[in-house]
């Protein structure tokens, strides 16, 4: 396996200095050593690692470099960061995904679903304004106390026909449910036993994994 090293962090660093298309097609041999041969190596090794975690054969995803630009003010051609999403072979688009981030900075690792679907939106408030929302609550807290990230709910309001004062509002007001672990370097995601280290972290996050897949 070609793993993650610092002249990949480096190349991110020196791309964020210069976030152009000449220098990137001038270092372009560079980003296809140091970035993407090890991304394909790590995102399959991930793939593996999650797969041996969750009993489920999952596939990789690596984001593309080149940033969409047509909607957005800050034209830079290029990410400065690598994602991948690692998600199960037979989920229909609507299971739990993991999810790899790496920059200059930092790795964030997590998991989860970012949007429902709309009838999974429907069953996902039903269940979390039951006796399962208080579970799930435990979890996240137990998280959060171990310094996890969870992403805020969507709305403002609780939806209907639940009431504001509700004890599970956070959860009523989410479209959603992902959560996150930042790690304040890069270190962790370098080396070839990067994939092995990034499961364990993933590890603390499957109770949240195995809540959502719990059938309904």
């Amino acid at each position: 396996m070609i793993p993650f090293s610092e002249d990949t962090v480096a190349f991110l660093r020196d791309l964020s200095s210069n976030n152009s298309r000449d220098w990137f097609h001038a270092n372009k041999k560079r980003y296809e050593t140091s970035v993407k041969a090890p991304a394909a190596d790590v995102s399959a090794a991930l793939a593996d690692e999650v797969a041996h975690l969750t009993d489920t054969p999952h596939k990789a995803k690596i984001f593309r470099i080149n940033r969409d630009v047509r909607f957005s003010k800050d034209k830079t051609p290029y990410n400065t960061h690598i994602h991948i999403a690692l998600s199960p072979e037979e989920g229909g688009g609507v299971a739990p995904m993991w999810f790899f981030g790496l920059d200059t900075q930092k790795l964030v690792l997590g998991a989860g679903v970012f949007e429902f679907p709309k009838d999974r939106l429907d069953s996902w408030r039903e269940r979390v304004a039951d006796d399962d929302g208080a579970d799930l609550l435990t979890i996240l807290n137990g998280l959060r106390a171990n310094g996890a990230r969870v992403a805020e709910p969507s709305l403002k309001r609780v939806p209907k026909p639940w009431s504001s004062d509700h004890p599970h509002e956070d959860l009523l007001r989410r479209k959603g449910l992902s959560v996150w672990i930042d790690l304040p370097d890069t270190s962790m995601a370098l080396g070839a036993d990067a994939p092995a280290r990034c499961a364990k972290t993933f590890e603390t996050l499957l109770p949240v994994v195995r809540w959502l897949n719990k059938p309904v």
